[in-house]
C-alpha cells in the first residue's frame, strides 16, 4: 500500500487529503498491520480493504456531517475507528478513545505517540462507568457496538450530556434504532461503495 493508493481510495469517497494526512494514514496502516499479526485488532487483513472499510468510512463522516471541531468520544474504539482517522482529518477536533481492552488501549496509545497526535487521549474502561469526566461532549460515536441499547441510554444521560450520537450501522439495525425515543434521528446517509451501510445521526432531545 502506498500514499498514492490511499489518496485514490479517499477520492472514491470524495475526500481530499494533504500530504501530511496521507503520511499519517500510511504510518497508521503499517502499525495496524504489524500489531494485527500478534493480536486481533481487525478481522480485515487486506490493506486495501482496511483503507476502504475503516479509513474511508470513518473519514466520510467528517464531511457528510460537517464535523470540524469540538469534543468527540469514540466508544469501543478497538483499532481506533472512527476516532483516529477523524482526528487526522480534523486537527481541531478533540478526541477521546474509549476502550476497555488493555491491549487494544496500548495499541491506541502507540498510534497516538507515533503520529504525534495532540488533543487525543485514551480512556481505558467500560463506557457505562464513565460520565462527567468526559464532559462536555459534542459527539458520541461508535462503529463496533453489538448492543446499542445501553449505549444509547448512556449517551442520552444527563451525566454525559452529549449533543449528538453518530453511528455506522447496517440497514436492519438502522430501522430498529430510529425507533429509540431518546434521540431525534436525522435522515440516514448511505456510505459510498456500500449497499446497506449507513451513517445515522441522532440529536439529543431537550428535556
Amino acid at each position: 500500500m502506498t500514499k498514492e493508493r490511499i489518496a485514490s481510495a479517499l477520492t472514491d469517497f470524495n475526500i481530499l487529503a494533504t500530504p501530511v494526512q496521507l503520511e499519517q494514514l500510511l504510518s497508521y496502516l503499517k502499525i495496524l498491520l504489524r500489531w494485527n499479526e500478534k493480536m486481533n485488532l481487525t478481522s480485515v487483513s487486506d490493506p486495501k480493504e482496511i483503507v476502504y472499510r475503516h479509513f474511508c468510512e470513518s473519514v466520510f463522516a467528517a464531511d457528510a456531517l460537517s464535523i470540524h471541531s469540538g469534543r468527540l468520544a469514540d466508544v469501543g474504539s478497538g483499532a481506533g475507528f472512527p476516532g483516529l482517522p477523524l482526528r487526522i482529518f480534523r486537527p481541531e477536533l478533540q478526541v477521546i478513545l474509549i476502550e476497555a481492552n488493555m491491549k487494544k488501549a496500548t495499541f491506541l496509545l502507540e498510534v497516538i505517540r507515533e503520529l504525534n497526535l495532540s488533543r487525543t487521549k485514551v480512556a481505558i474502561g467500560r463506557f457505562e462507568e464513565m460520565g462527567e469526566e468526559l464532559c462536555p461532549l459534542d459527539y458520541v460515536c461508535s462503529r463496533a457496538l453489538g448492543d446499542f441499547d445501553p449505549f444509547l441510554k448512556w449517551a442520552a444521560s444527563d451525566a454525559l450530556g452529549a449533543s449528538q450520537v453518530v453511528l455506522w450501522v447496517g440497514g436492519k439495525d438502522m430501522e430498529v434504532l430510529r425507533k429509540r425515543p431518546e434521540w431525534d434521528w436525522k435522515k440516514p446517509i448511505l456510505i459510498p461503495h456500500s449497499t446497506q451501510r449507513y451513517l445515522l445521526v441522532g440529536e439529543r432531545k431537550q428535556k
